[in-house]
């Protein structure tokens, strides 16, 4: 997340709701509890969180936030963009009953990349709040089924394991929005962080060194 070295404000909240968008309305969809027509509205909310994203994913680059920015950077194309605009291509192609029908398997493969770079980035969030960590590590077990559903080596019977991950991690980026926003502005822990699983070794003072 953004350390605001640059003077810009830590732009992570908005991304972090935009986040939560995108696994609330995931897991509606996943779980069952909204239909193939919610499909385009779907896909407006998805290119909603791109824009926010990808100005996001900017400002951390800019202030030389390597991980962050790399992340909301891709999450912003491919999650957000590609995933909205592939909703209005499915439900298109649903509704008009397209004579060639569309072989999904294809967002498989493109699923496992984005799927297994997420999680083989994963342990650098390890030196960040645990919060985030575990926002991270729910969207892992998420995005990698739904690479594999895509792909049909899992059963559509999966797909709650896969929305629920997703809701607890929606769940999970509102708090961290809404902690550092209140922490920020009054300077002090309102809503509390918990540490993160490895600490930043603090190097020796110099005062302390033995003299020659």
């Amino acid at each position: 997340m953004s350390n605001n070295n640059g003077g810009w404000a830590n732009p992570s909240p908005a991304g972090l709701v935009a986040l939560g968008v995108a696994c609330f309305t995931f897991f509606a969809l996943l779980s069952g509890r909204v239909t193939a027509g919610a499909m385009p509205l779907l896909g407006c909310w998805l290119i909603g969180g791109f824009i926010t994203q990808v100005i996001v994913g900017a400002i951390e680059l800019k202030e030389g936030q390597i991980l962050g920015g790399n992340v909301f950077l891709y999450f912003s194309a491919f999650f957000m963009l590609v995933g909205g605009l592939e909703f209005f291509v499915k439900y298109f192609a649903a509704a008009q009953q397209w004579s060639i029908p569309l072989d999904t398997r294809i967002d498989g493969w493109a699923w496992i990349v984005l799927s297994f770079c997420l999680v083989l980035w994963t342990p650098a969030y390890f030196k960040a709040t645990s919060v985030l960590t575990m926002i991270v590590i729910l969207i892992d077990i998420a995005v990698v089924q739904v690479a594999f559903l895509d792909l049909g080596v899992l059963s559509p019977s999966f797909k709650p394991f896969a929305a629920y991950a997703l809701l607890f991690a929606g769940i999970l980026a509102m708090y961290l929005s809404a902690a550092l926003i209140l922490n920020t502005t009054y300077g002090k822990s309102i809503l509390p962080l918990s540490k993160p699983w490895i600490k930043e070794k603090t190097p020796a003072p110099v005062g302390n060194a033995k003299k020659m």
